[in-house]
Order: C-alpha cells, then sequence, then structure tokens
C-alpha cells in the first residue's frame, strides 16, 4: 500500500502519529542547548613551560627546540609553532581535522614526560598542555570595584568571596580576575650586611625554609592509647621569620641583622579600570557542554544577589556573549517566521482558496517540529547556523506540499471526488517530489564531509536544512493528501477563476510555441548572458568569512620594549578618554600590562581595552565604523595600535597574516623590512606590523667558564645567584587565616638598580670565599630579542595586518605581486597564511563537494528517469542559475565567501526541482502516446502555477535572509542572496529553456538512433 493511500484510508492513525510528532518534537525542543555557533573541536594543542628570568634565545634553544623535536613525531601532526619569550616557551602542534584530541593530547604528554626530566632544565617548570577549546574563551567580563574599598582590600573579598560563589554556579568552568595586588612576605637582604658576615643567597633562602615546617614523626603508644608526635614549626607571624638565627663563626644572629622583613606586595605587573576608575577585571568561561545563555543568566542572577549584600559594589558588564546569542536566535528565528508567512501569503495569492492555503499552512510548522527531533537525535545544537538553516529550509518545506495540493486541486477542478483526486493527484507527482526532495537533500552530503573550519561550522547547517526537506517530504505525502481528502472544496467561483488563470496559460504557452520555433535565438540569449556575468566574477571580492556586528570590539597598544607599567598607564587613560568620548560606547574595561586575549603576554609596554557598544537599534554606525574611526582619533607618538572586532570562530586577528622563514634573525629581520615598505601602500591595509618588536633592552652576563671552573662554579649556580638578586626567589610560603602567601628573598631594591651594583654581586665560591660577579663574568648592555617564533622547527618572522573597505582576495593578490619582487637570499621564503590560508583550503574543500553534490544530483536524476539523457537537460538550469548569482552578487555589492559558496551548493539541489517536475510530466504524457512538441508545451502549461508557486514561496521564504535583517544575519546573509537570485532567474529561463534543450537533445537522440539502427527519424523518435 502506498503512502499517500495509507494516510487517506487510515486518517485517524495519521492524525495520531501527527499530535506524536508534535509531542516528542516539542519535548526534543526543550532539551536543545542553545549556542552562538556549533560546538568546535580544534585540531590543536599548547605546550607552555615556564623558565623565570630566561632570555628569549636561551629558551628557544633549551626548551623550544626540545619540545619541537619531540612532538613532530606524533601521529597525526599537521604543523609544529612556538613562540620563545622571556621566561615562556610556548609550542602549539596543529593536528590534521578529525583527530581524537583526547588521544592527541595523551600522545603528546607521553613525548614531553620522556625528556622533561633527561633534556629539558632542572629547575624550569614541568610543561603544561593544554588542548584547545573555544569554551576557554570568556562569556562575559565584568568590571568590579568597591566604595571605600583599597584595591588590595577589594581583591581579597573577591577572591575570597566572590569568585567561590561563582564558580559554584552551574555551568561555570573558571573565574579569571586581573588588576589587583598580590600580598607577598617580603625578605630585603641587605648587601653590605651579606658581604660582612659573608653569607650568600642560598643560606639564607635554605634556612627559611628549614625553619617553615611542620613534620609528622609517627606514633607514641602509652597504655592504650596512641599519640602521633609532629614537630611543629611553621611561622605565625613575622617575627618567627625575623628571629631565624643565622650561624655565622663561632656565634650567630638573627636575620633581622640582614634583612628586613615585611608584609607588603608583589611588583604591580597589571592594572584595570572600569570606564575610568580602578577596578579588578573578572572573565567568566563556561564548562564546555552547557548553555551559554543559561549559564549567563544563572551568572547574573548572583551577580544582584551580591550587589544586595554588598551595596558599595559596583559591576560593570563590558561583555556578555548570550545577548548577541539571544539577539541573534531571535533575529533568524523572526526571519523564518516572516520568510513562512510571505510564503503562505504567496499560495493564497495563487490558490485563492482558504482551504488549501490552511492545509499548507498546517503542514509548515509540522515539518519545523518534526526537524528538532531529527536535531536532537543528531546531537545538533540551537545556534545560529542551524537556525539559519531552518530558516532557508521555510521556503522550501512547502514547496512538495504545494506541488501535492495543486495537482489535487487541479484534480478536483476536472470534477473528481475527494477522496479519488487526493490519491491520484498525490500519486501522480510522488516520484517527481521524492526525486526532486533528494537532489536538494545529496547536495548537503558532501558537507558533511568537508573537513577544516567550514565543515566544522556548517555541519549543522547542512543537516538541519536536510532534516527539514525529509520531514517535509513525510509531511507531503501523508498529512497533505489526508486533509485534502476531508476538507479541500472547490467551489463553482473557484472554477470560474481557474478558466481566467487560464488567459495566463494561454499567454505563456503562445510565447513557448514561439520560442520552441525559435530554439537558436534562446540558446545564443543564454550564451551571451553566460559570458557577461563570467566577464563579471573578476570584480567580486573574495573573503574567508563575513564579519559579524556584535558590537564589541578591543584596543590593544604597544609602546616601546622597556616603558614603564606608570607610562603605560598614563597612555591607556588618555586612550580611555578618547573611547568615552564616542556616544557609542557603553563600557570600556581597559587592562594595563596585559595584551589581552586568552594566551597574550604580560609586560609593562603593552595594554588593552576591551569596548562594549550600545545595541545596535541605539547607534546609526556599525562597529567597523566605529573601529575605523577610533583609529582615526588616537594619535600619540610613539604607540603601536591595533582595533580588533569581536568574532566568532573563523573571525577575528589579523586577516593578513605573511611569514618569512629562515634561520637568522638579523636577515629575517632586514628583509621583513623590506617587506613591509613594499606593501604599505596597499589601499585597504591597516596596522601593518612585523613581529620584529625593538629590542628587550637587557644587562647581558657573559659568564668565562674557565675562571668560573677555578673557583668551582658554573654558569647555573652564577645565574641563580643573580636571579636571587635581583627578581627574587619564593624560599617558602606564610600561611594566614588559612590562606598562603610567598615569602620572597631578594636584596633591597635600592641596592640592585644600576649596571655598577650588579657587578659588585658577591657570589660564594665552593670554598666559601665571596667574590664579586665582575670577576666571573663580562656584563655589558645591549637588546635581546622579544620573541622569537618558529614554524616547523624553522625560525620565521611575521607580517600581519588588518583590512578596511576591501576585500581579503584582492589585498592578498597585490601582496603577492609586490613581494614576488623581492629577491630573497638562499634558504628564505615568503608563506601566506591565517585567514587567506583558511579561505584556500575552505574553498578547496568546498569545491570538491560542489562537484560531488553535481555528480550525486545526476545519479538520482538517472535512477528516477531510467535515463542517462534526461538528467542532462535538467542539469542546464544549473548554469543558468549561476549568471543569476554573478548578476545578483554584483548588484548586491556581495563577496564570495564560505557561506555563499554554500548557497551555492544549496542552489544546485534547488534550482532543478521545478525542472524534474517538468520533464517528468512531459515523459508521462509521452508514454500515453502524445508527441513530443505537444507533450512539451502541454506539461508547461499544466506546470506552470506549481513551478511558480515553488519558486516564490522559496524565494520569499528566504527573502529576510537575503536582506539580513537583525543581528547576527552576517554569516547567513550571503547564502540567502545566491539563492534567491540564482532561483529567480533560473526560475524564470527554466519555463522556456528546459523545454528547449528537452527538444533539442531529444532531436540529437532522435537522429543518433536514426543512424545507429538505420531507421527513419519518425521511426527512430517513436523509440525515445
Amino acid at each position: 500500500m502506498k503512502i499517500s493511500d495509507f494516510s487517506i484510508k487510515r486518517s485517524v492513525t495519521t492524525a495520531m502519529i501527527i499530535l506524536m510528532v508534535l509531542l516528542i518534537g516539542s519535548v526534543a525542543l526543550s532539551r536543545l542547548s542553545l549556542d552562538l555557533f556549533p560546538d568546535i573541536t580544534f585540531p590543536g594543542a599548547a605546550i607552555i613551560t615556564n623558565y623565570e628570568g630566561v632570555g628569549s634565545e636561551e629558551i628557544e634553544n633549551l626548551i623550544s627546540k626540545q619540545i619541537e623535536s619531540s612532538v613532530a613525531t606524533v601521529e597525526g601532526v599537521k604543523g609544529v609553532n612556538s613562540t620563545s619569550s622571556r621566561g615562556t616557551s610556548t609550542v602549539v602542534v596543529e593536528f590534521n581535522w578529525g583527530r581524537d584530541m583526547d588521544f592527541a593530547v595523551q600522545d603528546l604528554r607521553e613525548q614531553v614526560d620522556l625528556i622533561s626530566s633527561s633534556v629539558l632544565p632542572e629547575d624550569a617548570d614541568s610543561p603544561m598542555i593544554f588542548k584547545f577549546d573555544p569554551s576557554m574563551m570568556p562569556i562575559m567580563n565584568y568590571g568590579v570595584s568597591a566604595a571605600g574599598l583599597k584595591i588590595d582590600e577589594l581583591k581579597d573579598e573577591v577572591d575570597d568571596d566572590l569568585i567561590p560563589r561563582l564558580e559554584r554556579i552551574s555551568g561555570v568552568a573558571q573565574v579569571n580576575m586581573q588588576g589587583g595586588l598580590t600580598r607577598e612576605i617580603v625578605v630585603s637582604l641587605k648587601r653590605d650586611r651579606l658581604s660582612h658576615y659573608n653569607l650568600d643567597f642560598e643560606t639564607i633562602i635554605n634556612l627559611i625554609r628549614g625553619e617553615n615546617i611542620n613534620v609528622s614523626a609517627g606514633d607514641v603508644k602509652q597504655g592504650d592509647k596512641e599519640f602521633l608526635v609532629r614537630t611543629v614549626g611553621k611561622f605565625s607571624n613575622l617575627d618567627e621569620i625575623r628571629n631565624i638565627n643565622i650561624p655565622v663563626g663561632d656565634g650567630q644572629i638573627k636575620l633581622s641583622d640582614v634583612a628586613e622583613i615585611k608584609d607588603d606586595f608583589a611588583d604591580l605587573s597589571t592594572l584595570s579600570r572600569t570606564n575610568g576608575e580602578r577596578s579588578l577585571s573578572l572573565s567568566i568561561q563556561k564548562q564546555t557542554d552547557s548553555n551559554t545563555v543559561e549559564v549567563a543568566q544563572l551568572v547574573r542572577q548572583e551577580i544582584d544577589k551580591i550587589k544586595a549584600e554588598y551595596p558599595n559594589y559596583s559591576f560593570s558588564l563590558a561583555m556578555d556573549q548570550s545577548d548577541f546569542i539571544e539577539e541573534s536566535i531571535a533575529s533568524v528565528s523572526q526571519n523564518a517566521v516572516v520568510g513562512g508567512l510571505l510564503a503562505v501569503i504567496i499560495l493564497f495569492l495563487f490558490l485563492r482558496n482558504i482551504r488549501s492555503t490552511i492545509i499548507i499552512a498546517t503542514a509548515m510548522p509540522i515539518s519545523i517540529i518534526g526537524t528538532f527531533i531529527l536535531m536532537y537525535f543528531a546531537d545538533v545544537n540551537l545556534n545560529v547556523i542551524s537556525l539559519g538553516g531552518l530558516a532557508l529550509g521555510v521556503g522550501m518545506l512547502v514547496d512538495n506540499a504545494v506541488v501535492v495540493l495543486e495537482n489535487i486541486y487541479r484534480y478536483r477542478s476536472l470534477g473528481e471526488g475527494k477522496i479519488e483526486a487526493a490519491r491520484e493527484g498525490s500519486t501522480e507527482v510522488g516520484m517527481a517530489i521524492v526525486a526532486s526532495t533528494i537532489t536538494t537533500v545529496v547536495v548537503f552530503l558532501p558537507i558533511v564531509f568537508v573537513e577544516g573550519m567550514a565543515g566544522q561550522l556548517f555541519k549543522d547547517l547542512a543537516l538541519t536544512v536536510a532534516f527539514s526537506l525529509i520531514a517535509s517530504l513525510v509531511v507531503a505525502l501523508t498529512l497533505i493528501p489526508m486533509l485534502a481528502s476531508k476538507i479541500l472544496k472547490v467551489s463553482q467561483e473557484e472554477l470560474d477563476r481557474s478558466k481566467k488563470d487560464g488567459k495566463i496559460k494561454s499567454l505563456y504557452k503562445r510565447a513557448l510555441t514561439k520560442s520552441l520555433k525559435h530554439r537558436w535565438v534562446f540558446v545564443v540569449l543564454i550564451i551571451v548572458l553566460l559570458v557577461s556575468s563570467l566577464a563579471l566574477v573578476p570584480q567580486i571580492g573574495f573573503e574567508f568569512m563575513p564579519s559579524t556586528d556584535q558590537g564589541a570590539f578591543s584596543v590593544s597598544y604597544e609602546l616601546p620594549v622597556g616603558t614603564s607599567l606608570d607610562r603605560s598607564n598614563e597612555v591607556s587613560a588618555e586612550i580611555e578618554s578618547v573611547l568615552m568620548e564616542f556616544d557609542e560606547v557603553e563600557t570600556i574595561i581597559a587592562t594595563v600590562g596585559s595584551g589581552g586575549g586568552m594566551s597574550s603576554s604580560t609586560s609593562s609596554h603593552l595594554g588593552n581595552a576591551s569596548v562594549q557598544l550600545v545595541d545596535q537599534d541605539q547607534r546609526d554606525r556599525s562597529t567597523t565604523e566605529i573601529m575605523e574611526a577610533v583609529r582615526s582619533t588616537i594619535k600619540i607618538p610613539d604607540l603601536d595600535l591595533s582595533v580588533e572586532e569581536q568574532q566568532g570562530p573563523g573571525g577575528g586577528g589579523s586577516p593578513v597574516n605573511v611569514k618569512l622563514r629562515g634561520p637568522d634573525l638579523d636577515i629575517l629581520e632586514q628583509q621583513s623590512t623590506k617587506a613591509v615598505a613594499a606593501i604599505e601602500d596597499i589601499e585597504g591595509l591597516r596596522e601593518i606590523e612585523d613581529s620584529f618588536a625593538e629590542g628587550q633592552p637587557e644587562y647581558q652576563i657573559n659568564v668565562n667558564r674557565s675562571i668560573a671552573s677555578r673557583f668551582g662554579l658554573n654558569v647555573s649556580q652564577i645565574a641563580n645567584t643573580v636571579r636571587s638578586a635581583i627578581d627574587g626567589t619564593t624560599a617558602t610560603q606564610y600561611e594566614i587565616a588559612g590562606d598562603e602567601y610567598d615569602i620572597r628573598v631578594r636584596l633591597e631594591e635600592d641596592q640592585i638598580e644600576k649596571m655598577s651594583q650588579v657587578s659588585e654581586l658577591n657570589i660564594q665560591t665552593s670554598t666559601g670565599e665571596m667574590i664579586p660577579l665582575s670577576r666571573l663574568a663580562d656584563l655589558k648592555i645591549t637588546e635581546g630579542p622579544v620573541e622569537i617564533l618558529r614554524k616547523d622547527q624553522e625560525r620565521y618572522s611575521e607580517i600581519t595586518a588588518d583590512i578596511h573597505g576591501v576585500d581579503l582576495g584582492t589585498v592578498m593578490a597585490q601582496i603577492q605581486s609586490r613581494l614576488a619582487k623581492i629577491e630573497l637570499p638562499d634558504g628564505y621564503k615568503f608563506s601566506y597564511e591565517g585567514e587567506f590560508e583558511d579561505m584556500q583550503e575552505s574553498f578547496s574543500s568546498l569545491a570538491m563537494a560542489f562537484g560531488l553534490a553535481i555528480i550525486l544530483i545526476y545519479m538520482v536524476m538517472a535512477s528516477q528517469f531510467e535515463s542517462l539523457v534526461h538528467p542532462f537537460t535538467i542539469m542546464f538550469t544549473i548554469p543558468l542559475a549561476l549568471i543569476g548569482v554573478v548578476f545578483g552578487m554584483y548588484i548586491t555589492n556581495s563577496i564570495v565567501s564560505v557561506p555563499s559558496i554554500l548557497g551555492l551548493i544549496t542552489l544546485a539541489g534547488i534550482v532543478v526541482n521545478s525542472a524534474i517536475v517538468m520533464v517528468d510530466y512531459i515523459n508521462q504524457l509521452r508514454r500515453k502516446g502524445t508527441e513530443k512538441i505537444e507533450a512539451i508545451i502541454t506539461a508547461g502549461t499544466v506546470r506552470l502555477r506549481p513551478i511558480m508557486m515553488t519558486a516564490l514561496t522559496t524565494i520569499l521564504g528566504l527573502l529576510p535572509i537575503a536582506m539580513g535583517i537583525g543581528e547576527g544575519s552576517e554569516s547567513t546573509q550571503p547564502m540567502g542572496i545566491v539563492i534567491v537570485s540564482g532561483l529567480t532567474f533560473a526560475t524564470f529561463l527554466t519555463l522556456f529553456v528546459i523545454p528547449i534543450f528537452y527538444s533539442l537533445v531529444t532531436d540529437l537522440r532522435t537522429i543518433v538512433v536514426a543512424k545507429v539502427k538505420g531507421i527513419t527519424k519518425e521511426e527512430a523518435s517513436k523509440l525515445i
């Protein structure tokens, strides 16, 4: 029994199944998580190793190179990058897409463990391995201040109470704080007293460690009791530290005789301000599988409770990702609803039958709710991309239902009864709509297998559209015939209107008849249009992903290396003052001493300001326009400024990224300077920077190993003594009210400020003799590299830039052209990476997916028609659509990007549907004995209305998306433009070109068959 017959005969069963779908779908919808983008697993991990006080070149040689060579052998590694900076080695390992990252990190850890104890420096920290996870990025950022509290007091309260409360919230992974003072016990040693008593740093540090200890000595039995014996020696007050006895000669002295001990703060490295006032900055990270919107809502509720308990506290929200998510989801949902309403209106205008319109309108929400069930079991969450796919499918959801209902309506108009019209009408077009649905669905199969960012990002869209179309097909073959058999009526007035509609069909029939007589005129016209569209392609730009206006951006700045924190603070205050003059700015959280971001470096010459704008409906300018105004307004000498928009996956950072590889740092710097000079006047480039920042001023101590060895010393011992004197060494921890604070031992600050004071540092030899550092080493003032970058075990320099008002493809073509003219020394070469590399890889993958989609479409149609020739006729609609796409993108100033190519793939599956319905009916008529031309004209006339209805419902359903209405629409608008423009153009031409090509292909087949079989053309035509 056919499915349509079953639904008509078992109407109650069909109704119960539909109600079951509605019930289960509602439950599934309530359990779908809500986020901005799909869950993305980046195939990469970072290995971070700290080696305090060591320069970047030493970090490169001692740590980075060793880790690089070790992890390069791990299975699935695509590339290894490293950054060696003062005190830190960061090695980033990139894996091939599809690699299981849990196993990958385990393999990395095994390789790193092999070299940790035997190859890496003993006094370096253990390497830490972090898997890349987008959930590590903060979802919220608060600025916190409190009236009547000093910043250190505020930090203690926030650290002890607020952060634990926020971290207990379900879904919160971690809360990070910046801008506070860190309490510590400082033991400031006096140089002259140390020399007088012949003491060195190591002796003092070991004594402090040895005195601050609690030790268990075991158990002692006394009678029937057992006592634990413990030696209690932990410091309970500062006087105990001051009174530590130090043996000297035949006597002893107190620690206070050679040092000043005080409860103080660590040297300030960063500070924060909110809207110009000193504050703390709290960034909140969510757990991987948690719902961003729900977590943010819970955080806001907890903040409200904290405000009630601490009325002197002030919280300023600088970034809340959930706001943009909610607004974007609402916008996409609204576009889907508007598109659906437009589609329903079109149906009513064509059918002018309220019952028919109700039947179709009923099918739409049922198909959508059925889609939620499939999304739930496929683990697809609600996000801008998946809902964008659902919105794309809204216009198509009714296509199958329209074709079925229109054919049932036609049979009713011919006088058939309800039951018979429902059965005959649905059966006649059943195979056609199954084929057209499959052709649309199969184009998404290649997208599911596309690797890289494009595949990860748009897999949800492909699945959602496919699910919605499958649901709509089932509804069209079950619910529509059942409802039509029950409630569809055709009045005499409607029959009269159908006769009036015949005038339009008669007009089309005459036009089609004339076009069939002048077939080659149309062929030439199509060729001219195709060539014209190809001529416009170079004028359409290229980019990886369209930027989204999230109403937030960051201003990062860099002063000359070595600039003090106080000077950086003054500059930051000036920048904040300029930003506050913009009416669109709502909140600014500035951090001095940090470049911003999750993995940014910390240094006194860096700074960052996170800027939150008012909502889009409260401002006339876009975020990009405001950023450009900021760039042109901030003019401060010796300031390198970078203004970057907050982006989602696949966006953000510098669009232009050029790497110059080679072994020698000096040559890399020289050639990088040439490269920057060559491209700096390219239109649209902004903030061009190279990785060779001004060198870090440093005192360089070159130990004379032969002299040092005569005194029983090595380089490590001398370096540790110098580091203890200048930076200090943490001897142990001091416990206060359950909290532990470092006890740092160092020289008094005023005794180690000048080069001469460094050279006069006393180093204790193996015999206990004290000799000055100047006897053991040569000291000079120089500049060391701030960072040393490596990729695949080779050094490189990096040139980055932002772009404005021009597309990435055009800019990169000019950059490649200019840099190709630079003659590089042997062993040096340019490579183009970043967004440009991502764009090329994604475009290549999607081009393969498009080709595979075309093949799959052909295979489906060949199976449906049992012909290898008819599919070629139908596939002529694809180049027709491409003509419309090019003209549409040119007129709307659109740029080719990943979403627009996905739209093109989707269009290939949609645009053939009208042709399938037409060719299928032509073949049905010819099988009944109708002559070829008559069959073509009859099929075109009969299928005119359903073709126009399905095309217009799809076009109008997508119109809100193509217009880019609402927040978050940037990621789906290119798809809407491609599909709407391509389908509009192709539908009109399909009504004439497909009949023409069908007749041409049939004539060609007739000639071939006649020659092969030696028969007349008339005889051959009967065989085709």
